[in-house]
């Protein structure tokens, strides 16, 4: 599914990723560091990349932040990261960049929120300010409007003329109507300055998941520009990761979004690179990408009095986390096995005969034998107490078999 069934979107090149209908879907994310700390988003940056984020935005809101963006993205390329950075502006990001032309160059594109970047003339003057400086340095924009800072003043025009109308729509529907006009006409303006539709991208982000899916798929039927997709200020913890995983989904399997983020509330003691997990993982369960081996493993029920099967899933997903960075380079195609670990006989032999290889454990009162499957066919049967290194052995040797170079 991964190239079909695709809205068709023209290519947009932002650095050295491009994004598109004719591409995979991107994986983007955001620090929550102050940009003006240089080591700390420095360090933040580099994981997110590290877990797997192909463009990462900072927030360019001060002197000092615009000042750190050269010095941290040269440093950033000094180690070995050419992941594409993108700025975030908000209110005074026109004057930021006129200011600050190393920022400029650095960045490999802009987020411009149509909401705040003036009223008036001035809102019109401003926009064109920074599509101009992109134009100049040849970068890509990203026209990203959020019904939190909706434009009021379009707002107001569309409520006043909905108001005269003989059958008024209601208020969301006027909201939604302008999300995508400030959208359309923000991208329409870019491209009047001489902006090109390939250098474009467009967000409509809304907090809650009907409102956002429709406004989407709205303004997919309306343009054919690249879309970035988000559910914003989706909660934090489990709420965050459902709402965010519905949202997504919904869009992604209509066909509709070419680059996503996961905005997750931060918790104490938990790494910003979740929400790239979660980008990923979202992507994996709906075949669009492959990043890992996946495990499919028994939820348990009153026949599995035993927590092996628990130790054995964990420790089998422990076990591909580690060994999956040199696995890739080896491997080529290994992202794609399936792994199947259950726990008792009802679906445990079914279960691993869809796999590509997977081991059946006892349940209460079975047998305390584990069949293992490779290929859909009983392969073995493991008894004792090595079971989870004999299992480990036989992956790996079934690894190098299959995707090994010989």
């Amino acid at each position: 599914m991964e190239l079909q069934n695709r809205r068709k979107t023209p290519v947009v090149q932002i650095g050295s990723v491009s994004l598109g209908s004719a591409y995979p879907v991107v994986i983007q994310s955001m620090t929550d560091t102050p940009t003006a700390n240089i080591e700390a988003t420095l360090t933040q940056t580099k994981e997110l990349i590290e877990a797997g984020s192909e463009l990462v935005r900072w927030t360019v809101n001060d002197d000092q932040a615009a000042k750190a963006v050269a010095q941290i993205v040269q440093r950033l390329k000094d180690q070995g990261f050419n992941t594409p950075i993108i700025g975030d502006f908000h209110f005074n990001g026109h004057t930021i960049l006129r200011k600050h032309p190393d920022c400029a160059k650095a960045l490999a594109k802009y987020r411009i929120n149509p909401g705040n970047v003036g009223k008036g003339d001035r809102h019109d003057e401003n926009f064109a300010s920074i599509v101009k400086i992109a134009i100049e340095h040849d970068k890509a924009v990203r026209i990203g409007v959020n019904w939190g800072s909706l434009d009021q003043e379009l707002l107001t025009n569309l409520m006043d003329e909905n108001a005269n109308q003989k059958e008024p729509k209601d208020f969301k529907e006027v909201t939604y109507d302008a999300m995508i006009q400030s959208a359309l006409r923000s991208a329409e303006l870019a491209q009047k300055l001489g902006c090109k539709k390939e250098k474009i991208v467009l967000s409509v982000k809304m907090s809650i998941l009907q409102d956002m899916v429709t406004v989407y798929s709205r303004l997919a039927g309306l343009s054919d520009y690249a879309l970035h997709l988000g559910l914003t200020e989706a909660g934090g913890d489990i709420q965050g990761i459902a709402s965010s995983a519905a949202a997504l989904a919904i869009l992604l399997q209509q066909g509709i979004g070419d680059t996503i983020r996961v905005s997750l509330t931060p918790q104490p003691q938990v790494k910003r690179s979740r929400e790239v997990e979660i980008c990923k993982n979202i992507l994996q369960s709906l075949g669009l990408r492959y990043f890992k081996p996946s495990v499919t493993s028994c939820p348990g029920c009153g026949r599995t009095s035993s927590t092996y099967f628990q130790d054995l899933a964990q420790d089998i997903s422990t076990h591909i986390g580690r060994k999956m960075p040199g696995w890739k380079q080896e491997y080529p195609g290994v992202e794609k096995l399936k792994i199947a670990v259950m726990g008792c006989v009802v679906n445990g032999p079914g279960e691993s005969r869809h796999a590509d290889i997977g081991i059946s454990l006892p349940g209460t009162s079975e047998n305390p034998i584990a069949p293992v499957y490779v290929d859909g066919k009983e392969f073995l049967t493991l008894k004792g107490e090595h079971i989870k290194e004999e299992f480990i052995q036989i992956l790996e040797n079934y690894i190098n078999r299959k995707y090994g170079s010989s």
